[in-house]
Order: structure tokens, then C-alpha cells, then sequence
């Protein structure tokens, strides 16, 4: 345990934290970000942040909230989201994150259900959404955006270099109450209505606290956040964990700028949900695929070579002669691919999401040492997570300090402890669902156990496919199975209630250009698409991943598209989750011609 961590006790809130980092080291570099309007990196002191804090708490201050009220931040990760929240907090506001990929109507929804008094937004295209919903956001009493926006003729609506004072002095703290309402989350929820989680101060204070226990962050790391600080794992390990900690948060520009970024901040923490980990997995395998035969070789021996090494050091595995091999493998290759992560990455965390086994095998192979863990926003969020010198990739880790895990009925993951919600927002009905009496809280999750404690997270309760002859499938397993194969790039299944399974299937541009010069069609052509002799060799492709499920586990027939599913076209939750019920309402038809006849 590092000494120079805030402790529970000394931050009491979460605006404790802030105070206590801003008293401990205030002139250390607290956040770097990209300024558009400068075209320059920036970086902020946590005095300088203080003193920031201190304009957007005078300007909430004119807005005569009440203790308890919710204030509302749509931003991309930027230290105004910092000061907005700190400032929220410092008055015993309570703030709703939004997502800023997200569904006018869902917004509204959201607004509404917390009576949110104030909303950050940042630009004209926000507004616009904002706009299309604006007579239900009656609640609302000021809008806030950083950049100009036309007012449309809305009082409410102030451009923040208005609304805020030129300078002011922080007011102390309301008071410190760590079973206070800090923040409500809305879950993104695969299906319904999204539920608004409601996280006390002590929930997430003690959660970071108590995952900074099982891997060490220093004063002099460097962490790229990019993940929305609106998902509950970048808010609690990309900006509370760090600030405990005393690092430097770096904001990324964006998901196509994120390989540039990484090459200029060089950052030493990286966190992120598996998707991306299979970006850069993919591209490495792209690449390998056009190498030559001499640069596949390598890179193939430097990843069984650098996975005996990682087996050993884990003492899973005794020293080998070939082990003698890595300093020239990791000159040729593993430090090549380190150098596009910046050089300096000393760790990476994976959550949010189950990380193949194969990308995870690949990054520690290559000596990054990345370790997977497990939480949901209920859980503020980190249940469980593995350690670096006790890493078992193929397990989430065993529960942090303080965090108890049981298997239940239907081998339901149970969790207890400090970090558990307090409950859902106005619907008493799905906390009790959720949480029994004892203070169990269902996650949803089938698990097991194992005898070095570590969680394994088998499926999803709900996502089962019981189909007419009462076979139930695990559709996400054999989802995962089948997106190992570089054709796909989303899939999902369908067969509840039916004699057998159908596919739908983005297919990845590239790869469709090559299966369709193969089977003899024109890839231009979207008919081909549709090409019977397609949809033959897209099944042979699904079988060959599936072929470890049993007999009746059978994908019959597939429905193909180059569109992919996004958050935009509300396939996708504003975590990168599909939408399952809303993909199969979206492709009815196509389903229901996969099913003609039978």
C-alpha cells in the first residue's frame, strides 16, 4: 500500500478527495488535454484546479439549488468535467453523467426521471439534440455549453464564459456525509428503460481506495483516459483513482486519434473495455497477414516464446532453454509493438466487458502486463480483478478487499460490501429485485468460483436461448466464438422458441471483398449480399468457430450486412453493448425470412 494514498478516512466525500490532493501536491500536473481553440496541449496544477472549482462553484451557487438537487454534465472527457462535478459536490449537488453518444429521447428520459436542475453540454450539435427534446426538459432551469451555440430564442440557455465569474474564492464544504447521495448513473440498459443507480460518497470512495490495494499507482504515472467518464469504470479508475494516488490523467482527442495520443502522452496506465484491445489485436493480425513469410515467424515464435515467459514468471511453469530466446524476440518484436503503445506502458487494466482469452494471451505474451477485471455500475463498480504477479487471464480476479462473492440460484454471482448501491432511482420494485434482504446484490452474471478464489463469469441470466426442443444455448459464448474469425466484425443469434438458429452478421468491408471475390460476386454490388453461394460459405465460416458447442448449438441460416451497429443507430448501448431486443426489432424481416418455410 502506498503511503502517499488518500485514505477513506481522510477524504470522508469525494470532494474530500479533491481537496486533500489539491492540499498534499499542489503544483504537481493534475490533468493534460488537447485545447482546440489554442490547437495546443494544456495541462492544469491541482491549484490551478482549485482554483477553477471555486468560478463554477460561485456560478452553481447563483443558480439556488438545494442541497440534493441533480445538475446534469454531457461533455467529452475534459478537466471541465472535473471542475463542473467537484463544484456539484462541494454544495451536496448530486450529478448525473450523460452520455454524449446518446439518443435525444433516452436524455430526455433521463432528465426527467432526476428532475435535473442544470445541464453542461459542449456543442451546437448537442444543442440540437437537446433542442428536438426541449419541451420536456421543463425541469431544467439553466443549460450550460462551452462552445457558441445559437440561443434559438431559450432563456435558460448561457454560454459558459457568461455564466461563470471572472474569479472567486472556494466556499468550504457544505458538510462531509459519507453516506450521501453523490451521484446517479444511469445504466445503459441492454433492454427497458435505462435505471438511474444511485452511488453514495463512500461507495466509490471506498471501491477506489480498495482496488488501489491490488495494483499500485505512483505519482509520477501517466493515465490516458478515454473511456466516457460517464461509464462508472473510467469515472472511478480513470479520474478518483488517480486523484487518491496523486498521477497525471491525460484526456485522449478521440477514438481515431487514440494511436497518435499514445505516442504523445506515452502514457504508463492505460484503461480500457476489451474492444479496443481487439482493435489493436486485429490490426496486428492484419498486418502479420501481409508480411512476409520470415515476419510472421517471428512474430509467431515471439508470442509463444514471450507466453512461456509470462508462465514462468507467474511460477505456472518451469524455466525452459528457449526462455534464453526473448531478449531478441523482444528486440524484434514485442518492444516494436510496446513502442506503438508509447513505450512506457507499465500496466493496463481490461474491463466493463469479458476479454478473449486470445487478446489477452496475445498483450501479456508481448510483455504488457494487462489484467482483467469484473464490476457493474451497482457495484461502484470493481467486484473483482486479478493481480500482476497473480494474474490468471482467464478468470476476472478474485473480489478486492472488503467484497464478498457467493454463487447463488441459477449460479447467479453474488456480491456484498461497502461499494453495493444504494439502490435504484424512484423504483423501489428493480432494487429489491436486485438486492435481497440480507444485501445480496444479484449481478445478473452466472459465475464460478474457483479455489484460488478467482471469478470466472460464465454468461449472462438472461441471455439464454431456450429453444422449442427446451435445448438453452449461452448466445454470447458462441457470439465471442464465432467473432474470432477476422470476417465478422458484430454477430449476434436468434432461435428463442425455434427449432434452430439464425445469424445476423455485419461482415468487415475488407474481408467481404475478399470473400466475395472468392465465391465469384461483385462486392460493390449490395444483391451479392444476398447471394445464396454467400450465405453458404458465411455458415462453413460460423460452423468451423462453433464446432467446441454441442451438436444441436447450429447456426442454419445467416443474414449478412456491411452496416454496423452503432450507438447512433440505437443498436448499440453508449457503452458499446448491443442491443439485442433492439437489433432483432430492426432485422424482423430478415429474420423472418430466415425462417420461411420452417
Amino acid at each position: 500500500m502506498e503511503k502517499s494514498y488518500i485514505s477513506p478516512e481522510e477524504a470522508v466525500t469525494l470532494h474530500g478527495i479533491f481537496l486533500e490532493r489539491v492540499k498534499r501536491t499542489p503544483d504537481t500536473c493534475a490533468y493534460r488535454h488537447f485545447d482546440n481553440k489554442q490547437e495546443k496541449w494544456i495541462s492544469f496544477t491541482w491549484r490551478e484546479m482549485l482554483d477553477q472549482v471555486a468560478r463554477w462553484q460561485a456560478a452553481l451557487l447563483r443558480e439556488n439549488l438545494t442541497a440534493g438537487d441533480r445538475v446534469a454534465v454531457r461533455l467529452r472527457n475534459c478537466p471541465q468535467w472535473v471542475m463542473f462535478e467537484q463544484a456539484a459536490m462541494s454544495l451536496g449537488l448530486v450529478l448525473v453523467p450523460l452520455y454524449v453518444e446518446d439518443r435525444p429521447d433516452n436524455i430526455s428520459y433521463i432528465v426527467n426521471d432526476a428532475q435535473v436542475k442544470v445541464i453542461l453540454f459542449e456543442t451546437a450539435e448537442q444543442w440540437q439534440d437537446l433542442w428536438t427534446v426541449i419541451g420536456h426538459l421543463g425541469c431544467v432551469k439553466r443549460f450550460v455549453s462551452l462552445d457558441e451555440v445559437a440561443a434559438d430564442g431559450e432563456s435558460r440557455l448561457s454560454h459558459v464564459d457568461a455564466w461563470l465569474p471572472a474569479r472567486a474564492e472556494l466556499q468550504p464544504e457544505r458538510k462531509r456525509d459519507r453516506n450521501e447521495l453523490a451521484t446517479i448513473m444511469y445504466t445503459s440498459g441492454t433492454t427497458g428503460k435505462p435505471k438511474g443507480v444511485m452511488l453514495s460518497h463512500h461507495n466509490i470512495v471506498y471501491n477506489a481506495h480498495a482496488s488501489l490495494q491490488t495494483f499500485t499507482v505512483r505519482p509520477d504515472d501517466c493515465m490516458l483516459s478515454f473511456l466516457p467518464l460517464s461509464h462508472a469504470l473510467e469515472r472511478m479508475a480513470g479520474y478518483y483513482m488517480p486523484m487518491v494516488a496523486g498521477g497525471t490523467v491525460a484526456y485522449a482527442r478521440s477514438i481515431p486519434l487514440l494511436a497518435d495520443d499514445l505516442q504523445i502522452i506515452r502514457p504508463t496506465i492505460l484503461v480500457a473495455v476489451p474492444r479496443i484491445y481487439e482493435r489493436i489485436y486485429n490490426a496486428l493480425h492484419a498486418k502479420m497477414e501481409e508480411s512476409s513469410a520470415l515476419k510472421r515467424w517471428l512474430f509467431i515464435s515471439a508470442v509463444k516464446v514471450g507466453w512461456a515467459r509470462f508462465e514462468y514468471q507467474q511460477g505456472r511453469r518451469g524455466w525452459s532453454p528457449k526462455l534464453l530466446s526473448w531478449p531478441l524476440f523482444n528486440l524484434l518484436v514485442a518492444g516494436k509493438v510496446m513502442a506503438r503503445l508509447g513505450g512506457r506502458m507499465r500496466l493496463s487494466v481490461s474491463g466493463g466487458a469479458a476479454l478473449p482469452p486470445k487478446v489477452s494471451e496475445l498483450f501479456l505474451a508481448l510483455g504488457l502486463p494487462i489484467i482483467q477485471g469484473y464490476g457493474m455500475t451497482e457495484t461502484s463498480p470493481v467486484v473483482s480483478v486479478n493481480r500482476v504477479d497473480d494474474n490468471h487471464p482467464v478468470t476476472v480476479g478474485p473480489p478486492i478487499a472488503g467484497i464478498e462473492v457467493k454463487i447463488g440460484p441459477q449460479n447467479a454471482l453474488m456480491v456484498r460490501g461497502p461499494s453495493n448501491m444504494l439502490g435504484y432511482w424512484n423504483n423501489p420494485e428493480a432494487t429489491a429485485a436486485v438486492v435481497d434482504k440480507e444485501g445480496w446484490l444479484n449481478t445478473g452474471d452466472t459465475a464460478s468460483i474457483d479455489s484460488h478464489g478467482c471469478v470466472t463469469i460464465t454468461g449472462r441470466l438472461k441471455e439464454i436461448i431456450v429453444m422449442s426442443n427446451g435445448e438453452k444455448l449461452p448466445p454470447g459464448d458462441m457470439e465471442a466464438a464465432i467473432l474470432r474469425d477476422q470476417l465478422f466484425e458484430q454477430v449476434v443469434l436468434y432461435g428463442d422458441g425455434r427449432s434452430y438458429l439464425v445469424a445476423l452478421a455485419v461482415l468487415k468491408p475488407e474481408q467481404w471483398h475478399v470473400l466475395a471475390l472468392q465465391v465469384g460476386v461483385r462486392p460493390d454490388q449490395k444483391e451479392s449480399l444476398y447471394d445464396p453461394r454467400v450465405e453458404a460459405l458465411v455458415l462453413q465460416r460460423i460452423a468451423e468457430q462453433i464446432k467446441e458447442f454441442p451438436g444441436y448449438a447450429k447456426v442454419r441460416r445467416v443474414s449478412v450486412s456491411l452496416d454496423p451497429w452503432t450507438v447512433e443507430n440505437g443498436l448499440q448501448t453508449a457503452t458499446l453493448k448491443l442491443k439485442r431486443t433492439r437489433v432483432f426489432e430492426h432485422y424482423h424481416k430478415q429474420i423472418a425470412h430466415l425462417y420461411e418455410g420452417h
